[in-house]
């Protein structure tokens, strides 16, 4: 499901408050606010078409990147054991 922005319409038909709906592609559009039911206009915004949600293209999890922001990084390396790839800790750790 898409996530919708909209903007509260002030009384001088200037945009207030936005905020954003998870709404399917069938719903209409909202009129009123869900909270304050003040009304709203759906506003345009640039699609996130390339990404699902919760999901991270593989350059925001390369092992450079991840270091560079500061996570650590392992890797399932057999035997209930993993290896550091990225980042500062420990260079191995284990389910023991």
């Amino acid at each position: 499901m898409p996530m919708y922005v909209y903007a509260v319409v002030l009384p001088d038909g200037s945009e207030g408050e936005s905020f954003e709906v998870l709404q399917s592609m069938s719903e209409p559009a909202l009129t009123l606010h869900p909270d304050s039911g003040e009304p709203v206009r759906r506003l345009l915004s640039v699609p996130n078409a390339g990404r699902k949600a919760g999901i991270t293209s593989k350059a925001d999890l390369s092992t450079k990147n991840l270091e560079r922001l500061g996570f650590t990084q392992y890797k399932k390396a057999g035997g209930g054991k993993y290896e550091k790839t990225a980042g500062q800790g420990p260079d191995m750790i284990s389910k023991d």
